[in-house]
């Protein structure tokens, strides 16, 4: 089977991504066991009706597109999936023994990629994994949002919402994980102190996403209130402070005068310029 026609339904990032890999010419079956999972894989969550529905397909018509694999660098004779593993799942359930593969040459960043163009493309990942997928092409990859942009033909400001998700606390993420609370939803708790206690209520209220930004203004509101007024002196030796060094500067200095002095650097040059002064003065 040529490559060429296994494009059709793999999805335009998909094909162009086995066009950049050296691709074995045909179709081969190998067994399930055979197999193993793409360690790249973002995916960590599958539907269960949609997983049984797939199975009773498999059942009655087998499997009609191969899945993607690599020769597996730990293991001899084993394949890693790049792309397919739903249908591996499937077609164990379906009591397969054999499943029809397409082999192919990729190394870690490709495998990561495909990964993430197939379930993206058809919706399967959750906003978290999603953003977990961006998260190891920037971290282990060297890529920037703007290049995840470009590849994943999303636009920046989808994948920079996605990432901020990340900085959510963990009992949240897993809500959205779980399907309890949608992305719409996460967004509004981003930055927020509270942020598992408010997505307990809107998943208790069952509230909007209009009505979760509206009980998230009230929470804001209220914590602005009880803001007191900083002490004109250490606002102005905060100022000075930042003349003298080029950097923002933040005191909070309590009522038995301890507390605590925060420098905010922008880029590793700021830092390794705070640093030298440091150095060169103690």
């Amino acid at each position: 089977m040529d490559t060429s026609k296994i494009r059709k339904g793999l999805g335009r990032g998909l094909s162009s991504l086995i066009g950049e890999t050296k691709t074995e010419k045909n179709t081969t079956k190998v067994l399930i066991g055979d197999l193993t999972r793409n360690k790249y894989q973002p995916r960590k969550n599958f539907d269960s009706e949609s997983l049984q529905d797939l199975t009773n397909s498999i059942k009655e018509r087998g499997i009609i597109q191969p899945i993607i694999v690599r020769r597996s660098e730990q293991q001899n004779n084993k394949y890693e999936i790049i792309a397919g593993e739903r249908r591996w799942i499937a077609a164990q359930k379906a009591g397969l023994h054999e499943v029809p593969v397409v082999v192919t040459q990729a190394d870690d960043l490709k495998s990561l990629e495909f990964a993430i163009v197939e379930n993206v493309q058809r919706h399967d990942l959750n906003a978290v994994e999603e953003a977990q997928g961006y998260q190891k092409l920037i971290n282990e990859f060297s890529y920037d949002q703007d290049k995840v942009s470009k590849f994943i033909g999303k636009s920046r400001s989808h994948v920079a919402n996605c990432l901020r998700l990340l900085s959510l606390p963990s009992e949240v993420t897993k809500l959205i994980e779980n399907g309890k609370l949608s992305q719409g939803h996460a967004k509004v708790l981003v930055g927020l102190e509270n942020a598992f206690f408010i997505a307990k209520k809107i998943i208790e209220k069952k509230l909007s996403v209009r009505q979760a930004e509206s009980l998230v203004k009230i929470f804001k509101s209220k914590k602005t209130g009880k803001v007191k007024t900083k002490d004109p002196n250490i606002s102005q030796l905060e100022l000075s402070l930042s003349d003298k060094i080029g950097l923002n500067v933040s005191i909070k200095n309590k009522k038995n005068n301890s507390g605590s002095l925060t420098l905010n650097y922008k880029d590793l040059e700021q830092l390794n310029k705070l640093i030298d002064v440091i150095k060169s003065n103690y």
